[in-house]
């Protein structure tokens, strides 16, 4: 049976408006980001969702909580839905990285499906996750939700890097593949998902927001 995603990415925090990477770090949305959760919980007001299921990190909790709060379910909490782990470029501009790690930073960029990060200085366990660990990670919880709720429509509520996955399972693309998708705050792109495989069907709907919103890496607004 057929499950259509909503797959959704959380709105604006002040680290996105200054190009500054989150990663696993536990930043809130800023006032617009607020303003964005509403409009985008406005939006899907009159869709009939059998599940919400969101990062375990309040920016996006706090996305999928206005969801939730107008549709009258519950959110379901699913670390695995997380963003991808960055080791030690969290907390840091993308503007700074090319200086301060320039063989790191120009793996990243050519899309090195096994490079991780260098560790977190106060926490050298913590080296950030390849793409290929990131990509199998988040497709197999957006499957696992998807086989638990066959038939229906469900929203998920995640991170750029999430959805990028999403995108790239979708039209088969390699780990090492350009990006050339948008990927902006609050918006709404649709999957769905028959036989073990998902399917494109709308991407980057961002009518219900207005006004201008940031891609996740580009700094492109819309």
């Amino acid at each position: 049976m057929r499950t259509e995603i909503l797959l959704i990415r959380h709105g604006e925090t002040a680290w996105n408006a200054v190009r500054k990477l989150q990663g696993h770090l536990d930043i809130p949305l800023n006032a617009e980001g607020r303003r964005q959760a509403k409009a985008l919980a406005a939006g899907l007001q009159h869709e009939t969702l059998a599940a919400i299921i969101s990062s375990d990190l309040q920016r996006a909790m706090q996305t999928a909580g206005e969801i939730a709060r107008l549709q009258g379910i519950p959110t379901k909490i699913d670390a695995a839905l997380r963003e991808r782990c960055f080791g030690d470029f969290e907390g840091k501009l993308y503007s700074e990285l090319p200086e301060l790690y320039p063989d790191e930073y120009a793996q990243w960029r050519a899309r090195d499906p096994d490079f991780h990060f260098p560790a977190k200085q106060d926490d050298p366990n913590n080296v950030g996750e390849s793409i290929r660990e990131f990509q199998h990670r988040t497709i197999d919880a957006i499957s696992h939700y998807a086989n638990q709720y066959q038939g229906k429509k469900i929203a998920i509520v995640a991170h750029g890097g999430v959805l990028e996955c999403a995108y790239r399972a979708a039209m088969k693309l390699p780990l090492n593949a350009e990006r050339t998708i948008t990927i902006y705050n609050a918006s709404i792109n649709r999957f769905s998902f028959e036989n073990g495989e998902l399917s494109l069907i709308d991407w980057g709907d961002v009518t219900h927001l207005g006004n201008e919103i940031l891609d996740e890496i580009a700094g492109n607004t819309k």
